[in-house]
């Protein structure tokens, strides 16, 4: 039977974790947050949530504390380290991974909970802000059904989109992983060719509608390159996070000996970008950067 509105702890309320703490808001769930900038949690008191200084409290009478916060360190720093949220957390009580991190971090953190008496929900997400605010975000579920089913209210109001990729900790991870290289391969394409179309003269708006409409048409691709025309970088997704995720991918690639031709160019141009002072941008910069490189001889 799912388990009626509970109290829940989001420990990182950026931009995907505020949009979610502001869709169970809206919901009528209790809902504790903290971050790292204190402004971010007080914006959601107005919402009705609980502000928090330190992890812990937030987390002390959460059913489920879920981690939205950038990578593998920083979760950890959350759950262990000072104020450690697997510390206040009741025996029985649940985290939820939502950061994109390495299967054996994910794997690793979960080993970890166990002392502590919690359970873990790998749970990575897809979406951006917009859908995470309305509950149509992409989540990615791996864990076991036990767990899932005692928290699916939780889990169906966080997302209309859930995937239960299956019990294993770490597919969840996997799964988040090869589709987010696909985003960044698609992504890189779509500011090449735009890049391209540029150098062409071509009026680069009437190009991406022939694109969306046409065979060359990605979801990343029309998203991103609508802001990049309009000159619009303000960060919903850093630069340093296709970054992140693409050089993740490509780890766990080479750790099993799969090699392709083009993940590592994809990992490749978003290091350079980040390296060429766009890090703290939108990825839709990358047209940016691509459109101001030297041409060749």
């Amino acid at each position: 039977m799912t388990e009626p509105v509970f109290p829940v702890a989001i420990v990182g309320v950026g931009n995907m974790g505020g949009a979610m703490a502001a869709n169970l808001l809206a919901r009528h769930w209790p809902v504790h947050v903290c971050d790292l900038l204190p402004e971010r949690s007080q914006a959601l008191t107005a919402l009705g949530a609980t502000a928090h200084a330190a992890p812990c409290d937030a987390a002390r009478d959460a059913h489920v504390t879920i981690v939205c916060v950038v990578d593998a360190p920083q979760t950890r720093d959350v759950l262990f380290g000072a104020g450690a949220v697997a510390q206040a957390m009741r025996l029985g009580r649940c985290v939820m991974l939502c950061p994109t991190m390495a299967p054996d971090d994910v794997e690793a953190i979960a080993l970890e909970l166990r002392p502590f008496g919690l359970h873990c929900i790998d749970a990575p997400m897809s979406g951006g802000p917009a859908r995470a605010r309305d509950g149509s975000m992409s989540l990615m579920v791996a864990c076991a059904p036990m767990v899932f089913e005692r928290h699916r209210g939780l889990v169906e109001a966080l997302s209309s989109n859930v995937f239960r990729i299956g019990e294993r900790l770490g597919d969840g991870a996997r799964t988040k992983l090869v589709n987010n290289l696909a985003a960044g391969i698609n992504l890189v394409g779509a500011a090449e060719v735009l890049a391209l179309a540029g150098r062409m003269g071509l009026d680069l708006g009437a190009t991406l509608d022939v694109i969306e409409r046409s065979s060359g048409q990605s979801w990343i691709g029309s998203d991103r390159m609508r802001r990049a025309i309009a000159g619009d970088y303000a960060p919903r997704a850093h630069m340093t996070l296709l970054e992140k995720d693409t050089r993740l991918a490509m780890q766990a690639a080479q750790q099993l000996g799969f090699q392709g031709p083009l993940g590592a160019a994809a990992r490749d141009a978003f290091a350079q970008a980040s390296a060429a002072g766009l890090a703290e941008l939108d990825d839709a910069a990358l047209l940016q950067w691509l459109a101001r490189r030297p041409q060749a001889d």
